[in-house]
């Protein structure tokens, strides 16, 4: 299973709509973090579950997540995270 589709399987909790990731880790190669392995990563994910929670609650439940991808895996995850009502 590659890092996406384990982050895919990780996020299942989160019971999203619309799911979007793109590895993005070509355009920062020569970076620092690249050298550990860990890779840079841009999330679109749309889910009820974050009604009613602000940015920071949004971001936390998807690194809870993810839990320990975090810190081997994801070097940088850039989100942006709404819910149905916000598209």
């Amino acid at each position: 299973m590659n890092t996406i589709e384990l982050m895919r399987d990780k996020l299942a909790s989160l019971q999203a709509t619309h799911l979007d990731i793109e590895d993005e880790s070509a355009q920062h190669a020569g970076h620092a973090g690249a050298k550990s392995g860990g890779g840079h990563y841009r999330m679109h994910i749309v889910s009820s579950v974050f009604s009613g929670k602000n940015t920071l609650a949004r971001h936390r439940l998807i690194y809870d997540a993810l839990g320990s991808m975090m810190y081997k895996d994801i070097h940088a995850l850039t989100i942006l995270a709404h819910t149905p009502d916000e598209l």
